[in-house]
């Protein structure tokens, strides 16, 4: 970014951090309130809307971190770079669960999984020269596809696609579209990425099974899936992913819109008349992806491309409430926690995807019954939360928001000692 940050635009990636953040660590899986929850398949939940937000996000921060479009060598190698490093954090993320190391048990493996984590973050998130960042990402993606697909058994079902593996895919092709193109050619490209993708899901006969459906494992996107990432996708799914190959296309999407917003708030325009346009730009959205979503449902797991309408207009007008608010207003009372997670927003997703899983790892005696050890996340959740609420539920996310303070303490240290970590 530019020394000119967009202040509300960090607090709406922070607000979209915490959100993802108190989503994805529920005390317990089965006592989720259902607005925390995504929806089953058709439809959507609060929830469904926090991924495509930061992806909005993304999205309109890069006319700011490239105000002059140039492009050149140097720029295609850094936006190259930074792709690399996303999906490598997110690869890597797939693969701490399959670690084996070789028969250590114990502390050891403990030990040996964070050195390697720290010493993967190091490499990804350090300051290196653009040459050094640039073989440390090539040389751990082809370490771990190798890992992935030459037949090493611990490893033959480790998952690919991922939501960090997703950022960096939209980064690169939506910063690409930025620099070569103008703004009608990237509202063509909108466009044909959302009629294609709605016409390849639902015209296109799906080889092996029969007409086009949007039923899960059996449409278009899941044979995909099932031809290039066969044994790697999703744990919960097996027979498709929901961040997989055909499904990127209208991320992508996603992505240039959130692009196209960002190029609203860099014009020269008088601050509240590009409030009333970016207002008008997200009801708009609202109402074509509700009125697609007769043809073509608002779905998450598909990503259909009146999802990609319907949250691209939500995002685009919370932006516009909060630019209004914080940035024309100038109302910045109660914003510096969101302001906090907004400026560390990778680090937090990569380590709060660790910590639940070392957690996890680490065994405690169990309480009632001896020679039994509980991982310390469902020692403290069961034995220390539980027993202080009737509804279970209610102790799900209070464990949920205990995790958030506790990543909260941590990014006030960084914030106060000035530590921003970029990828």
């Amino acid at each position: 970014m530019t020394k000119e940050r967009l202040t509300s635009l960090d607090v709406f990636r922070g607000l979209t951090v915490i959100m993802m953040t108190i989503v994805n660590n529920p005390g317990s899986w089965v006592a989720i309130y259902p607005p925390l929850e995504h929806a089953e398949w058709n439809g959507w939940t609060p929830t469904d809307l926090i991924f495509p937000s930061f992806i909005f996000i993304m999205g309109t921060a890069i006319p700011f971190a490239m105000p002059n479009k140039k492009f050149n060598s140097t720029v295609f190698n850094k936006i190259m770079v930074r792709s690399l490093r996303l999906f490598c954090l997110g690869l890597f993320l797939n693969f701490f669960n399959d670690l084996e190391f070789f028969g250590w048990v114990g502390m050891p493996l403990l030990i040996g999984r964070l050195a390697i984590t720290f010493a993967v973050a190091y490499a990804l998130l350090g300051k290196f020269s653009l040459k050094i960042k640039t073989v440390l990402a090539i040389t751990l993606l082809a370490i771990l596809l190798f890992l992935a697909y030459f037949g090493i058994s611990d490893y033959q079902e480790v998952r690919i696609p991922g939501v960090l593996q997703r950022i960096g895919l939209v980064y690169f092709f939506s910063s690409i579209l930025y620099l070569k193109s103008n703004i009608r050619t990237q509202i063509l490209v909108v466009t044909t990425l959302l009629v294609g993708y709605w016409a390849l899901m639902t015209l296109v006969p799906v080889p092996g099974i029969g007409a086009a459906n949007l039923e899960k494992g059996t449409n278009l996107a899941a044979y995909i899936d099932n031809l290039f990432l066969n044994n790697h996708m999703w744990s919960r799914s097996k027979t498709w992913d929901p961040e997989g190959i055909l499904i990127t296309l209208p991320a992508i999407a996603s992505g240039i819109i959130g692009m196209l917003v960002g190029q609203l708030l860099n014009h020269r325009w008088p601050k509240i008349e590009i409030v009333k346009k970016m207002m008008l730009i997200g009801f708009s959205l609202l109402i074509l992806g509700l009125l697609w979503d007769i043809l073509f449902p608002i779905n998450k797991l598909l990503w259909s491309s009146s999802f990609v309408l319907f949250t691209s207009g939500f995002a685009s007008l919370s932006l516009s409430f909060l630019y209004y608010v914080i940035d024309i207003l100038h109302y910045k009372k109660g914003t510096k926690l969101f302001l906090i997670w907004g400026l560390n927003p990778i680090i937090v997703f990569f380590f709060s995807g660790i910590i639940p899983r070392v957690l996890t790892m680490t065994k405690v005696e169990h309480p009632v019954f001896p020679g039994k050890p509980l991982g310390f996340q469902s020692y403290f959740y069961n034995y220390g939360i539980v027993p202080l609420f009737e509804n279970p539920k209610d102790a799900s996310l209070t464990y949920a928001v205990i995790y958030t303070a506790f990543w909260s303490i941590i990014l006030w240290v960084f914030y106060k000692n000035k530590l921003f970590f970029k990828v």
